[in-house]
């Protein structure tokens, strides 16, 4: 399978990559810098440059991908206007671009709290905002989408275990390790086409937590 990761150098990003070249499969990372490329090349995946806030288009890098995966962020640092443009609007490009490109599978890295964000403190707010439109707009895009919205993120080792939640408004956390493997199952496991979810640290391990979407 070649899998295509939007935010390619990120945290998340970077540990879904190396276990999808594990895996056997075509794992390419779109950053912008080129500098952060051999860190991709280090992990087996292969870079690919592109812009996703100022390129017009994605449909370059997408055409060919049999999936991609949205595990872009502005970041914390990041203003409101920023978190617009790269956590809704390079999700919007990604999604425009599979299907303009012919690829089905979309799976979406968003956040807890994403349905809920006028709950959230002001802080907080823009983001998961951001998530939640991107999210609708991933759903209603007619592709086979799978929304994942990890709880609070630890660099915690990975368990393999989780606890995978369809009503949404849970806390918790959750080792980014368990995270990436979570994504690299979902790409797998056709039952969690359709569905959107959250995560976290539980006692179930991640296949049997995903067959049972």
């Amino acid at each position: 399978m070649d899998v295509l990761v939007a935010g390619g150098h990120g945290r998340i990003a970077l540990r879904l990559l190396r276990l999808l070249a594990e895996q056997g499969h075509t794992a390419r990372g779109l950053i912008r810098s080129p500098s952060q490329a051999a860190d991709l090349t280090a992990v087996g995946a292969v870079p690919v440059i592109g812009d996703l806030d100022n390129d017009e288009t994605l449909d370059a890098y997408v055409k060919g991908a049999d999936a991609v995966v949205f595990a872009a962020g502005a970041g914390p640092g990041s203003g409101p206007a920023r978190k617009r443009t790269v956590d809704l609007g390079g999700a919007v490009k990604l999604a425009d671009a599979a299907r303009s490109t012919g690829v089905r599978r979309y799976v979406m890295v968003s956040s807890i709290g994403a349905d809920r964000p006028e709950a959230a403190d002001e802080s907080m707010r823009p983001y998961l905002r951001a998530k939640a439109e991107a999210d609708d707009y991933v759903r209603a895009s007619g592709l086979d989408f799978t929304i994942v919205r990890p709880g609070s993120l630890t660099d915690d080792p990975g368990t393999g275990l989780v606890r995978v939640a369809t009503e949404l408004g849970n806390r918790g956390s959750v080792p980014r390790d368990d995270v990436a493997a979570v994504l690299a199952a979902v790409l797998a496991t056709p039952a969690t086409i359709g569905k959107t979810f959250e995560i976290f640290t539980g006692d179930t391990p991640i296949p049997e937590a995903l067959s049972g979407l």
